[in-house]
């Protein structure tokens, strides 16, 4: 099974989607950030404004969407459904209150929980998952 890093307590997801994005661009990773429609559509606006002085290569790729191929070589993609994602890719970026579909594609997920008390509960059921399903859930209080 794979590793889950769980960072929680975050007080904006989004900057800190940004800033953990931005990370693993230079690290040369490829990733594929899921959630709702509404907090993917925030994050494809906030990663092109975020940084003045570097742009994180993203691509928002909505479910049933066909995308030319000259964007599958883009390292960061957003999506719902994960499966979607062309080639390999290393890392899942969980931004929703749910469980993300097709997680055992990936070698680690980033779960990212705000220290708002709806995702903390939901949170809290995620790690329980996680847990039950064998994964190694390793947790990184963030403290802004």
């Amino acid at each position: 099974m794979g590793k889950v890093e769980f960072h929680h307590g975050v007080g904006d997801k989004l900057a800190y989607a940004c800033r953990l994005l931005r990370k693993a661009y230079r690290s040369g990773a490829r990733v594929v950030v899921t959630g709702d429609v509404a907090t993917l559509t925030a994050l494809d606006r906030q990663l092109w404004v975020f940084d003045e002085q570097e742009f994180v290569p993203h691509v928002m790729a909505n479910a049933g969407q066909t995308l030319a191929q000259r964007l599958n070589e883009t390292p960061v993609w957003l999506s719902t459904d994960p499966t979607t994602a062309p080639g390999e890719r290393g890392i899942l970026v969980n931004l929703g209150l749910a469980m993300p579909p097709a997680m055992d594609r990936f070698e680690r997920v980033f779960d990212v929980v705000s220290s708002q008390e709806d995702d903390r509960q939901e949170g809290r059921r995620r790690w329980k998952a996680y847990a039950s399903m064998g994964w190694q859930v390793q947790p990184h209080e963030v403290k802004e």
